[in-house]
């Protein structure tokens, strides 16, 4: 993708003079967030450049002529000498930024290197054009302890995302039980793996009190929250402050259903601010996932995300997009399969996770195809 200059924003002087018309050049910046293991590269800006003093992912403008991969590979290899040609990058997602003085459209792309690429690299602390070059743990890359510019906030949010992730059984898979919301617990508090991330979907009415026992029996995990739900669960919470704020660092994000995304979206273009508003009132505190099923719910995912980020919400971080295969839980529903799953995670301007039929094991093919993670349900419990 090329530079582009629009010129469509006019800023009057004042009521008796004619409206001038300035020029915004957007720069279309390609971005390789190259890693291995848990060891992630970053070079630092001088502090004569744009953003200068501050530390940065690989990265430069996309030509005219080049696709943002062929760019992706050409930065890297100018400025580190490390050749990802051969190298899997899955995009992470878009972005666009104002800074004032300049906007920047980033396209993020995660590049894993193999054992030989680090070992041959790791020892360089100078790049190829002359910056400064640093291997920082991911830990501390996600503390916050390395100055990043502004733009590269959602990309650390991006970066949480685990390699899996767990859906919750439905509280009806239960009724043959006594007492279906206790065996909905114990099996989810004995089954669940150890600092799992785990979208908790129960689907069914007033089993707040249940999600709030499985958060307080589970501190490990990391929660994923239907959105009207965080609400119940904080009425819950009131009487005991200080197991609210324990529960609340365990909420990872907020969840939106297709069918939630579609209705804000409706609401967005008729421009009909309070039901928009209500759309979203409970998911605005919490990062949030997004579910979709087709090109049009990604268009609506896209703007939601590009709202959110001039209000300075938290970001959207991550898209459930289903069904990849045949599902046990909806076998009526033809599945994409990998191609046009693929095809559509092209679309999307953030994290895609891959849902629907799926086991753990498919984590790598999941990456083959664009996509950053695996979810699912019965294959993902110990």
């Amino acid at each position: 993708m090329a530079n582009q200059t629009i010129t469509a924003i006019k800023h009057p002087l004042d009521e008796n003079k004619v409206s001038e018309t300035k020029a915004i050049t957007v720069v279309n910046v390609a971005v390789a967030v190259i890693y291995y293991e848990n060891q992630y590269l970053l070079g630092f800006r001088d502090g004569s450049q744009h953003q200068g003093n501050r530390y940065e992912f690989v990265g430069g403008k996309i030509d005219s002529h080049e696709t943002a991969k062929q760019a992706l590979i050409r930065e890297v290899a100018e400025e580190t000498g490390i050749d990802i040609a051969s190298n899997i990058a899955v995009k992470l997602g878009r972005l666009h930024h104002d800074y004032g003085d300049k906007q920047v459209c980033l396209q993020v792309y995660k590049v894993a290197l193999s054992a030989q690429q680090y070992e041959a690299h790791k020892h360089r602390k100078q790049g190829l054009e002359g910056q400064a070059l640093t291997w920082v743990d991911k830990s501390k890359l996600l503390a916050g302890d390395y100055h990043l510019p502004a733009a590269n906030k959602t990309i650390l949010a991006w970066l949480r995302l685990p390699a899996q992730i767990a859906i919750t059984y439905p509280l009806a898979h239960f009724n043959d039980a006594a007492d279906s919301a206790a065996a909905w617990l114990q099996y989810h508090v004995a089954h669940l793996k150890q600092d799992a991330w785990v979208y908790v979907r129960p689907k069914a009415i007033d089993t707040e009190y249940s999600v709030q026992q499985l958060l307080r029996l589970r501190p490990d995990i990391h929660a994923i929250v239907p959105g009207a739900l965080i609400d119940k669960l904080t009425d819950v919470l009131n009487s005991n402050e200080a197991n609210e704020v324990s529960i609340n660092r365990q909420i990872v994000a907020s969840h939106l259903t297709q069918t939630q995304l579609m209705q804000w979206s409706n609401s967005h273009q008729s421009k009909d601010v309070s039901d928009c508003n209500n759309a979203l009132s409970y998911s605005s505190s919490y990062p949030l996932i997004v579910s979709c099923h087709d090109a049009k719910s990604i268009d609506a995912a896209n703007q939601l995300a590009h709202m959110r980020l001039e209000q300075q919400l938290p970001p959207v971080i991550g898209m459930f997009l289903s069904p990849v295969l045949v599902t046990q839980s909806h076998p009526e529903t033809a599945p994409l399969g990998w191609q046009a799953w693929a095809e559509l995670t092209v679309l999307a301007d953030m994290p895609v996770i891959s849902l629907g039929g799926l086991s753990p094991v498919m984590s790598a093919r999941a990456e083959q195809y664009g996509g950053v993670a695996v979810a699912g349900i019965r294959q993902f419990f110990q």
